[in-house]
């Protein structure tokens, strides 16, 4: 796990790599790559690489960065993990290539010299990296079918920039720092600021699944190498083996079966896979560990990965000081007694988040407002503390699963409710919603005014698993100063369900759910919150519910599989049926949250009155004052519960603070 970062200038302008302003943006990601720092300027000035260094596998400084291939004519930056390398090392030293280092970057360098930009379809593991082509003068990005980790990028008079942060983007000169108030205004629903936007003004990421080719004139064209619409076989993906293969046998092997037959191969290949996944997330040269709340998902990691060593498993769980209704310690000391793990915990409080709260911004890069960052930060650190630079974690398992009770209200509201509703005829429907709408409005009943609008006038009924502020909320947050008329966040959902129409897919109401969830939750929040606090700390995060080889499997499969018997998670649960406890398996899903609902009507409200409050963002009234004040009052009354949403405007605020003013 690294941080990457580049210049690219146009041939034919004046403008040339600045050695002191390249390590400038290399040494803002320092927490990336403590271990070694490293940097290629070509001999004309026009192309720099900047690479910091977190040393995981080959540990020798062969494994360094930025790399090159044998002729000096290809240049590589890379962050992430491959984990089919030793695989495709194998074809690739068949084919002649030779090799000086056991790095999984020489894999990727010496299978672009062999098969060009489709190396991609031939890695299995998390990446963002970039190619400079000294033949073509052309430079390639390149993002992982998930996104599990970031590239962002911008222009300046013509001169590409990339980074893995957006911290290190603005030590370029001539990088401005101006919020984008389209972006602003998803961001209050979304929680992040869906891609390829970013809150700053013309700055952007790279999406999961996308590569992006900047040619010998300057110009950036990007192209989808991966979608999870793709019918199976129409994109070359992996198999159990790690090898390159034209199709999933996975997805073969579940269509062709019997109807009889199909749960039984549907777990029993999820079992297999997941084995694998768990498995190739073990690579590594340095310790590693698994993060344990005591849910299905870290416990199946655990569980796993004591399988397949011969040492305790190092474990790491975070609690809450006197507020035990969001512990899972008990379940996550259960796992740690059954397979006799090397446990660590942590118990954290207000007074132990607040020091951090402040340097929540720098590290976040743009605002991710899931308060989640702030005990996964400081369970992060208490690996790292314990000597354990690479973890598993269960993320994404909930959304690829349906593991989220509210997945099985809104699967139940659409069948019941929502069908019944939008069955009436449009006249009759847009009549009803007018007084309905003023009442709901003047109650601040935002959340079902929200679902009225969307089956009053034609709108996708789920647009996300952690939907903020509504459309109609916003009328009444939103000052004069934000100027956005007609705009509205459901572009943002229909965008992914324009993607499934024109795909041509027949998709069940779950499967779209998580399509959803997919491209846009999945990534670019919880994602991103893995990717950034562990990486505060200087430790990597691998997700093995997250092999794409997996995710294809389990989206093919219908919803009558993952949801069964009103049991979320079914597949998966019958999966690892004796390999953890029944007790973890069946349990009440809690959830890994944290309780800023409750410090910030407490010891934290003062601070986050003050901090919202006095904002730029409240002064130059693109925030109503009255009405944010009017959340604070009933927050801290206790009558209303608004703490995700104040903690929406606190991390704006902050951001604001520490980047734009």
């Amino acid at each position: 796990m690294c941080g990457i970062c580049g210049i690219f200038c146009q041939p034919n302008s004046a403008a040339r790599v600045d050695q002191r302003v390249l390590e400038k943006m290399r040494d803002e990601m320092r927490h990336r790559g403590p271990d070694a720092a490293g940097t290629y300027i070509d001999e004309n000035k026009k192309v720099g690489l900047g690479f910091r260094r977190l040393a995981i596998i080959d540990l020798s400084p062969q494994g360094n960065q930025p790399m090159e291939n044998e002729d000096g004519t290809i240049h590589i930056v890379f962050n992430g993990e491959i984990y089919n390398h030793a695989v495709l090392r194998k074809e690739l030293e068949k084919l002649g290539h030779k090799y000086r280092s056991r790095s999984d970057t020489e894999t990727i360098l010496h299978g672009y010299e062999e098969w060009g930009k489709d190396i991609v379809h031939k890695l299995l593991g998390m990446f963002a990296f970039a190619i400079y082509d000294l033949r073509r003068n052309e430079l390639f990005v390149a993002r992982d079918r998930i996104g599990v980790k970031p590239l962002y990028y911008t222009f300046v008079d013509g001169t590409f920039l990339f980074a893995s942060e957006i911290k290190s983007l603005l030590r370029f000169p001539g990088v401005n720092r101006e919020m984008d108030n389209e972006a602003f205004y998803h961001y209050l629903t979304y929680l992040i600021t869906p891609a390829p936007k970013t809150l700053f003004k013309n700055i952007y990421k790279l999406e999961p699944g996308c590569w992006g080719v900047v040619d010998s004139s300057g110009n950036l064209k990007i192209e989808k190498y991966w979608s999870l619409l793709a019918q199976n076989g129409a994109q070359p993906t992996i198999d159990i083996d790690g090898n390159p293969t034209p199709r999933s046998s996975f997805i073969d092997e579940f269509e062709s079966a019997p109807e009889n037959e199909r749960e039984k191969i549907a777990v029993e290949t999820t079992r297999s896979l997941l084995n694998r996944s768990v498995g190739d997330r073990m690579m590594s040269d340095v310790p590693f560990g698994v993060f344990l709340s005591g849910g299905v998902d870290s416990s199946t990691n655990v569980a796993l990965m004591a399988k397949l060593m011969n040492r305790p498993v190092d474990t790491f769980s975070v609690g809450f000081r006197d507020l035990e209704k969001y512990n899972e310690l008990g379940y996550a000391r259960l796992i740690a007694d059954k397979f006799k793990t090397n446990h660590h915990e942590i118990i954290i409080d207000s007074k132990t988040v607040f020091p951090f709260l402040s340097e929540l911004p720098y590290y976040q890069d743009e605002p991710i407002a899931d308060p989640v960052c702030i005990p996964l930060y400081f369970v992060s650190k208490l690996a790292r503390e314990n000597g354990t630079i690479v973890v598993q974690i269960g993320e994404g398992s909930d959304e690829l699963f349906a593991g989220y009770s509210w997945m099985l209200r809104e699967i139940k509201f659409y069948n019941t409710l929502w069908k019944f509703y939008t069955a009436f005829p449009e006249l009759l429907r847009q009549a009803a919603y007018v007084p309905a709408a003023q009442f709901l409005k003047s109650t601040r009943r935002y959340l079902v005014l929200d679902y009225l609008q969307k089956g009053t006038f034609g709108e996708e009924l789920f647009w996300g698993g952690a939907i903020n502020f509504t459309e109609q909320h916003k009328k009444d947050l939103l000052g004069p100063a934000l100027k956005l008329n007609g705009l509205s966040s459901f572009e943002v959902a229909k965008t992914f369900y324009n993607e499934i129409e024109k795909s041509g897919r027949d998709l069940d109401f779950l499967q779209k759910m998580t399509y959803v969830e997919l491209r846009n939750r999945l990534p670019e929040l919880l994602l991103m919150r893995v990717d950034k606090m562990t990486m505060a700390t200087m430790v990597e995060g691998r997700e093995p519910f997250l092999d794409h080889r997996l995710v294809e499997f389990v989206f093919q499969l219908p919803q009558s599989l993952r949801v069964k018997n009103k049991t979320s998670k079914y597949v998966l649960k019958k999966a690892v049926e004796g390999l953890i406890p029944d007790e973890i398996i069946y349990r009440r899903k809690q959830g890994f949250a944290a309780p800023m609902a409750e410090w910030m009507r407490g010891e934290l409200h003062e601070w986050l009155k003050s901090e919202i409050m006095n904002s730029k963002l409240v002064k130059d009234k693109f925030i109503d004052a009255s009405h944010v004040q009017k959340m604070l009052s009933i927050h801290k009354s206790g009558k209303r519960d608004f703490g995700q949403l104040l903690w929406n405007l606190l991390n704006v605020s902050l951001w604001y603070k520490r980047w734009i003013e």
